[in-house]
């Protein structure tokens, strides 16, 4: 069985669920990869899918100056979640990937995926397109078969995009949480981003 048919059979979110207001419902998982600081006073978490569109224009045009002016400051950290949209079994196996990149190379293996997501997603073998990619950050694609092999991997994804929609009221991506709270949904301009977390100081 291929990887992306063994990949069809894991459960995608859809944005059709829970429409609460996010609240004081978060939990940490340990999946969950932290970019700057951990004691830092505001927390942002992104829910966003590796093959959304929206998620990959918020990645290259906002998300680096929110990390220059935010997270590298210190004012800010950033918890990327995983946030599965169609196609499904592509959007899982390439956040598996980057998961699999380990600690180190997560953020990393993450950009590459949104800024190069047209190239990889219109490939006709997609995740070899990413095994080719990622080769410069190490990783071989005996490294990749092994990954999308992991089906507790899989469910972890599920598990934490399941809590985000239903205890977070996550339904669209990206969303950013910031302390707690649903600030931003869609590929907002980083002023608007800012006009967010300042309001998150008060």
């Amino acid at each position: 069985m291929s990887v992306l048919k063994r990949l069809a059979m894991v459960a995608v979110v859809l944005a059709c669920g829970s429409t609460a207001e996010a609240a004081s419902k978060d939990e940490a998982f340990a999946i969950d990869q932290v970019m700057g600081r951990a004691d830092a006073p505001i927390t942002i978490i992104e829910y966003a899918s590796t093959t959304c569109g929206h998620c990959a224009t918020l990645a290259r045009e906002t998300m680096p100056k929110v990390k220059a002016e935010w997270i590298e400051t210190g004012k800010a950290k950033l918890i990327f979640r995983d946030f599965p949209t169609s196609p499904g079994p592509l959007s899982v196996g390439a956040s598996m990937i980057a998961h699999c990149a380990g600690p180190m190379r997560y953020f990393s293996v993450l950009g590459m995926l949104f800024s190069n997501q047209d190239r990889w997603m219109g490939a006709e073998r997609p995740i070899d397109a990413i095994k080719q990619m990622i080769r410069i950050a190490g990783i071989s694609g005996d490294e990749v078969d092994a990954c999308l092999k992991r089906t507790d991997l899989q469910q972890q994804i599920m598990d934490r995009a399941t809590h985000g929609n239903k205890d977070m009221g996550v339904q669209y991506t990206p969303t950013l949480i910031i302390n707690g709270k649903k600030a931003i949904e869609g590929a907002a301009s980083y002023e608007e981003v800012d006009k967010a977390l300042k309001a998150a100081q008060k």
